[in-house]
């Protein structure tokens, strides 16, 4: 029997469960079309529970929040009070039921043993799983553990889970030191167990507040900085009350600062420093005592446009607010980009999907969501790492899209700039780009091989060896472009500050077209609600003659083949079959014609209307014997004014979410974006160029 559900939940507290639910429901959301996420009890009613609503909006699940749990803690309390646990089982049983029948797979996450209560009995989760015939996954907590401690830990939940009557699908031990886990590698390295076993190591990050939550806990008000600054994370907090020549020292990343309103000084101090290359940046300041600060201090900070650095204050005294700030526990949330590329990233590295697939018995669907086709394209550009180049790096997008990739362990980044000042603006705004490889094209030795090398490619066309060392210093596309053509890299994308030209030219003049196409264009990949399909050219070619327009119809159908979707083209025209004539039509039918004759094992059809190719019903009246029409894959529409328009329309109409441009044609992948692109936009150009490098 296929297995419908899986059951996580542990015995033990401080565990992490949310971390493995996570990384779980990733696996999920690449394999099932509709996941639903259940949480059998929750500890209260009054507000939205936040594991169920940390999930349900960042996986985007379609599932109303009243379907999302059972009971409350109170209300199991009473029910069990009043000897009628069996009802209780009964009611989650028949919750669980409906939504199977409803979802293709169920995601159920237990209660926290430190939530409850003496009357509960704290293996109610083994109990439920049990009665729901739910695989049981526990997670354990391996922090501050010996080895001996682990082992035995692991031992006793097996234990637990096998008397009970559970199916025991896996167990994560999370929260291990690295000595700790490579302690537990070798133990459990030749032992043969029923279940799997996974472990993953602890990340401070992960419990690390934001300023935004130390806001929001102490009902600060926010004075000063940008609204997004204060997603930024917090490492320690500092009571900063000493003469500035001697606080500076004690300065490190990511500090909160916590000092009193009228200490000018000290604020003016970490103004200074917020400007300098050579201290470390703080995460926030927290201003106690409540009271207005001199005004021209405040002056002077509404002066600062876009600052940085987020200042709160509240009308707490010092200590108060030292001790309620300790306290505070931080929370993964839905907006927690960093935190949850950093679970992603880590469940990627230490879980082996495949087997967790192989348990699950995959189910065939041709049916593909967007957060699927996102998954599955993060999914393929993990297994090869690409090192991909982001020449954009003054563009505060690009750096966060850089920080995201590399915290999901998705590709590797090597950005163009100056170091120093790279790393303090990234600092500034709260961004780790510390893993990324970066290359100041001004005092990079490979600019000089960079220059010869493209002074010998252009020549011809009249090229100076002092301009090649002129555009390889201060055009840092041209860089990049010569970093893939030479291999220094495997992609670049770009595009998110400078024009398609800007990016198309460079590749042109060094990079050219593969063997077999004889012209560069793009596509998008249209994600509508079940299905993706591809749109092309949308952002390159004018008006391309019929040989281009086969030539963009095959790269078109390799691309989507490459991305897992079966090519059926649809070579668009304003008439279906032979129900119109003109120079336009002709020009589809040559093309069409070219295709077949190319590549006879394509599956085409044009000239042809876009209601043929992408209605059935219509394509039954239209072109009856059509194994294309109805149900078109990948859609070629004649000229870029037709192109670029229909996908906008589309897009804007329908909620479709296009990923794109991606460019095809050339010997190696550089993509571009859109000027108005968002970081996502970004993150989905970076994996594909990977994808695109690789060839997987």
């Amino acid at each position: 029997m296929q297995i419908k559900s899986l059951y996580v939940s542990s015995l033990e507290r401080c565990n992490g469960s949310l971390v493995v639910a996570i990384g779980i429901m990733q696996l999920l959301k690449t394999k099932y079309r509709k996941v639903a996420f259940f949480r059998p009890i929750i500890e209260e009613s009054a507000k939205k529970d936040h594991k169920i609503m940390t999930i349900k909006n960042y996986f985007s699940l379609n599932i109303p929040y009243a379907d999302t749990y059972a009971f409350t803690l109170s209300e199991v309390d009473n029910r069990i009070s009043m000897n009628k646990t069996h009802e209780l089982y009964e009611q989650i049983l028949i919750q669980v039921r409906q939504l199977e029948e409803e979802y293709d797979f169920i995601l159920i996450e237990g209660i926290g043993k430190n939530l409850l209560s003496s009357s509960i009995d704290f293996d109610i989760n083994l109990a439920i799983a049990k009665n729901l015939s739910a695989p049981f996954i526990s997670v354990l907590n391996g922090n501050e553990k010996n080895l001996k401690q682990i082992v035995e830990s692991i031992a006793i939940e097996s234990k637990s889970i096998q008397t009970e009557g559970c199916f025991h699908f896996a167990t994560f031990v999370n929260r291990l030191s690295s000595k700790s886990m490579e302690a537990c590698k070798n133990y459990f390295s030749d032992t043969q167990l029923h279940y799997e076993l996974y472990f993953l190591p602890e990340k401070k990050e992960l419990g690390a507040p934001t300023v935004k939550e130390v806001k929001n806990a102490l009902n600060c008000k926010h004075v000063f900085g940008d609204q997004k600054y204060l997603e930024k994370t917090i490492k320690r907090n500092k009571i900063i009350a000493m003469r500035v020549e001697h606080f500076i020292d004690f300065i490190e990343e990511k500090d909160l600062i916590i000092t009193p309103y009228d200490r000018s000084d000290i604020i003016m101090a970490l103004l200074t420093l917020y400007h300098s290359k050579l201290y470390p940046n703080v995460a926030g300041i927290v201003l106690t005592g409540g009271s207005k600060m001199d005004k021209n201090i405040e002056k002077l900070l509404n002066s600062f446009e876009n600052l940085a650095l987020p200042i709160l204050s509240t009308k707490e005294d010092t200590y108060t607010t030292s001790i309620k700030i300790e306290a505070i526990k931080a929370k993964i949330t839905a907006k927690s980009q960093n935190k949850l590329a950093i679970i992603l990233g880590m469940f990627t590295t230490y879980v082996d999907s495949k087997k967790i697939e192989a348990k699950l018995l995959e189910k065939n669907d041709d049916i593909v969501t967007p957060l699927m086709f996102e998954f599955n394209i993060f999914k393929r550009a993990r297994e090869d790492k690409s090192m991909i180049v982001l020449p954009e790096s003054s563009d505060e997008r690009v750096l966060k899209a850089a920080e995201i990739v590399m915290q999901g362990n998705i590709v590797n980044i090597t950005l163009l700039g100056d170091e120093l000042e790279l790393k303090n603006r990234s600092s500034l705004l709260g961004i780790d780009i510390s893993n990324a490889t970066i290359i100041n094209p001004l005092t990079s030795e490979l600019t000089e091989t960079f220059a010869t090398k493209f002074y010998e490619l252009r020549k011809h066309k009249g090229m100076q060896m002092e301009e090649a060392k002129e555009m390889m210093m201060h055009n840092e596309t041209y860089f990049a472009t010569m970093m893939v053509y030479l291999g220094y890299v495997d992609g670049m994308v770009s595009g998110a500050v400078h024009t398609t030209a800007n990016t198309v030219r460079p590749a042109l003049q060094i990079i050219k077209t593969k063997a077999s196409s004889s012209v560069v264009s793009s596509l998008f990949f249209m994600c509508f609600d079940t299905k993706v399909l591809v749109y092309a050219d949308c952002a390159i070619n004018q008006d391309p003659s019929a040989e281009a327009l086969a030539t963009i119809a095959i790269d078109s159908a390799d691309t989507a083949k490459n991305f897992g979707i079966e090519p059926k083209i649809a070579m668009l025209s304003y008439s279906t079959g032979t129900s119109g004539s003109g120079e336009d039509v002709e020009k589809i039918k040559i093309a069409t014609q070219l295709v077949r004759e190319k590549r006879p094992e394509l599956q085409i059809e044009g000239p042809i209307q876009y209601d043929a190719a992408i209605d059935k019903n219509i394509a039954k009246q239209k072109l009856p014997d059509s194994k294309v029409a109805g149900e078109a894959t990948v859609f070629i529409f004649p000229d870029l004014n037709t192109g670029n328009n229909t996908y906008k329309a589309v897009r804007d109409s329908s909620g479709a979410i296009a990923i794109g441009p991606i460019l095809q044609g050339l010997n190696k992948p550089i993509n571009d974006l859109s000027r108005g692109c968002i970081v996502e936009d970004i993150v989905n150009t970076i994996a594909i160029t990977s994808i695109q490098a690789s060839g997987n």
